[in-house]
């Protein structure tokens, strides 16, 4: 069944934290433990400031998105699918929806995750390249794809 992403509301605030913790959490706490306090903190400055999507499978959230415009690319970031719901094909379902929109305007799309996260494997093929890294986080961009004529 196909998943669908619709624009986040207030209500979603808990579930998106939650999703966050479930998805991001155990790759946190191998590093610097996981504060809860800290943590939700975090979360509701970055619900302040970027536009938050929820994934939904049969209407029902799974995961988290916030993709926007800065510095003359697309950002993602926020990418959290719950743990029951990885490796099924719905985040390269998104990121295709994601990067097809991209391709269209000619954006170049940039993330970042943390180094120890197998995520960077599904980044890699969907095409997205690594541009630097530091001790914890590699950065990674992903150039517009021309459609074929």
């Amino acid at each position: 069944m196909a998943s669908t992403i619709r624009t986040a509301l207030e209500s979603d605030f808990e579930f998106a934290f939650d999703a966050k913790r479930q998805a991001l959490g155990p790759y946190v706490a191998a590093r610097w433990g996981w504060d809860d306090g800290f943590q939700r903190s975090l979360h509701l400055s970055r619900w302040r400031e970027r536009p938050w999507s929820i994934i939904l499978q049969s209407a029902t959230p799974i995961g988290t998105i916030a993709t926007w415009k800065v510095d003359g690319h697309i950002r993602i970031g926020e990418f959290y699918i719950l743990p029951a719901f990885q490796r099924s094909g719905i985040g390269s379902a998104v990121l295709r929806h994601v990067l097809g929109q991209a391709d269209r305007d000619n954006e170049v799309v940039r993330l970042e995750h943390l180094k120890w996260n197998p995520v960077g494997e599904l980044y890699g093929r969907h095409g997205f390249v690594l541009e630097s890294a530091n001790d914890t986080h590699c950065f990674m961009a992903r150039r517009p794809i021309a459609p074929l004529r």
